[in-house]
């Protein structure tokens, strides 16, 4: 039987979200760490007058996990921006410091290394 031309099947997985558990927080700043084995993602929002930003969230993912949610952020960013429009980051560049826009890097390939 040839199967060149079967669909691969595609793992569904089905969410529910428990109203009694769910938490729901506002971040404006992401702090992100790593090491060989891990990434934590630590989000925290700044308030005009507060003198420092609590911690709120941490989130603790593998290295595959992390590059996943870079990939499924660009992709959604990529998706707001042709309907919504190009999302304006106020002239901020990383050499200055500042955030970075992933639409303008592009999904990363899981490529080998030679």
């Amino acid at each position: 039987m040839d199967n060149n031309n079967a669909k691969p099947q595609q793992n569904q997985l089905s969410l529910e979200i428990n109203p009694q558990l769910t938490k729901v927080s506002y971040s404006n700043l992401a702090i992100i760490s790593h090491s060989r084995s891990e990434f934590v993602l630590d989000f925290a929002a700044t308030l005009p007058g507060l003198p420092k930003a609590m911690i709120d969230n941490r989130i603790i993912m593998t290295p595959e996990h992390a590059k996943r949610l870079m990939n499924a952020l660009f992709d959604n960013v990529s998706k707001y921006e042709a309907q919504f429009g190009v999302i304006d980051l106020g002239g901020n560049s990383p050499k200055q410091g500042g955030t970075f826009n992933l639409a303008d890097f592009g999904p990363i390939g899981g490529g080998s290394k030679s």
